[in-house]
Parts: structure tokens; sequence; C-alpha cells
């Protein structure tokens, strides 16, 4: 059965400049053009989910400027719901200072502008119309807000995805209801206090952060995703199981919007009723594909 989604997250407009190499601390280097795109972590992730076939709630806030204009626009064209998103007049619409360098990594600063206004209230009353929803979150918003949200939706029997990025403290009640809690191998190892650097060492972590949620994704890069979640064993017991699904070989371009498409194409799936092995597994294509293209969202058909 198919359920509604709503992803609570940040707007940004991004600023992209690519380079040769990532400049060290009080070094400058030269780069080339601006490139000015619509992004945030929030907007990245329900555009990706709307790709996959969910029509996503947007809970978020933008200025209101002609950035949040543009990303307004950018949503409604790609399928995204925006009837509950905030323009607010005392902040700027969000901004993400980011540089390419040559190899496709990148590093990002983020002006939150409008997302720190976004209001746990307010969000709360939008989910009650939503029984039963798919609430698809990350941190580029206030915490508190996420908690509360999650927490009503855990209370509407609803279910909460949590991509724990940027990397915070959450309190133990947050990370309790996530189903499953998305963390990429970084994440991961400040979360399970053990280095995480492949499929082996992944699938360790995730058996052991069970402890802490109720299911638990664990994303890659190049070498896909790893899972683990609980199933009735035979007696009839709860028993942790794990899987890895790898990730295709493909040209990089970009690796900006990889995660979020990640995370957007599984939240999409889980709406849609399927088991998390096989969200996890779109959600894997779905990374190998946004690395083909230039900026966070793909580009407009």
């Amino acid at each position: 059965m198919s359920a509604p989604l709503a992803v609570l997250g940040s707007a940004n407009i991004d600023y992209t400049v690519a380079v040769d190499r990532h400049p060290r601390p009080g070094e400058t280097v030269l780069g080339g053009d601006v490139v000015t795109a619509t992004g945030g972590k929030g907007a990245n992730q329900a555009l990706a989910a709307a790709r996959h076939g969910a029509r996503p709630v947007f809970l978020g806030a933008v200025g209101d400027d002609a950035g949040g204009r543009q990303l307004l626009d950018a949503l409604t064209v790609g399928g995204v719901d925006v009837s509950a998103v905030d323009v607010v007049a005392d902040a700027p619409t969000g901004v993400a200072l980011i540089t390419l360098a040559r190899d496709g990594e990148n590093s990002i600063v983020v002006a939150p502008g409008a997302n720190a206004r976004v209001e746990a209230a307010r969000v709360v009353e939008r989910l009650g119309a939503l029984a039963g929803a798919v609430l698809l979150a990350q941190l580029e918003v206030p915490l508190d807000v996420v908690a509360a949200a999650a927490a009503a939706v855990e209370k509407a029997d609803g279910r909460v995805v949590l991509n724990l990025s940027p990397s915070s403290r959450v309190p133990d009640a947050l990370l309790a209801v996530c189903d499953p809690l998305v963390v990429n191998e970084s994440e991961a190892s400040d979360l399970a206090g053990a280095p995480v650097d492949g499929p082996r060492s992944a699938a360790a972590a995730a058996v052991a952060l069970l402890e802490r949620c109720r299911s638990i994704v664990i994303t890659l890069g190049s070498e896909g995703a790893v899972f683990a979640c609980r199933v009735l064993s035979p007696t009839g017991e709860p028993a942790a199981t794990t899987g890895h699904r790898p990730s295709q070989v493909v040209p990089v371009v970009d690796t900006t919007g990889a995660g979020d498409a990640f995370v957007g194409a599984l939240a999409a799936e889980l709406a849609r009723g399927a088991e998390l092995a096989e969200a996890v597994e779109s959600g894997v294509a779905a990374g190998a594909e946004a690395v083909q293209w230039l900026g966070a969202q793909p580009p407009r058909a």
C-alpha cells in the first residue's frame, strides 16, 4: 500500500565554482565561472522522490526574494507539492557555496537563511493532514523541528526516515523512531565509534547501530550501500539481518547530489510500500545516475 510522503528540509540557491583542487587553509586558488542552480538537501531529496514517481509534500521555508521564487518554481515543475512552504520576509533564501574539484569531489558551506526559520508548530500542523505518512528529514533545518515532526509522525503511525546530514548529535528518542536512519561512512563512524571504510565494516556498524534505531542504511559512495534491519527468526524472535547493494561503475562528473538522489529514491520506494532491501537498491541506482550530471538536482527535461 502506498502512503503520503512528506519531505522536511532545506531549500537553497547553490553557487558552484570548479577548481583544479580544493584550497588548503589560508590558500587562494583560481576557479572557473560561478554556476548558479537550485539546491538544498530537502529540495534535492524531494525532487529525487518525485523523479521516482512520488508526489512529495515539501515542508520548509524560502525567503521573499528571487531565489525563493526560483526554488518554488523548480520544485513545482519537478512534481513537488509546495503548498506548505513558508515564504518568510525577515530572512533571505538559503545559500550553499560549493567548490567542485577536477576529480568530482566537492566541499560545501551553507548559509541557512530562511531554513533556520522553519517552525515546529507549523510543520506538525501540516503533518496532521497526512495520516500514516512517510516523513523524510535531514538536519539543515533546526533539530527541534525535525524532532517534533518525527514525534508527530510516530504518533500517527507513520514512518520516519532521517538522513543524518550534516552529522550532528541528536536525541536518542529521535534515533529510536528512525526506520531507517540513513548515514554515510563518516557519519556511521561518528555514531558507532568505530571506523567504517567499506561493506564489511559498514555491516558490523549497522548491526551495532540497530540497538539505537529500527533500521539503518549506510551509503558507501562507489561501493553502493549496506543496510540492516530486524526480521523474525524461525523461532519467532527478532534477529538482525544485513544486506549489501553494490553500485554500477559509471563516469563521475559531480558527486554533489548523489546522496540526496539516493535518499529521495529510497523514501519514494518506502512510501510505495517496498521492503527496505528493494528501496536501497533503487537508491543506489539513483545515486549512480546523479553523479553523471553537474549540480545537486537533475537537469530539466
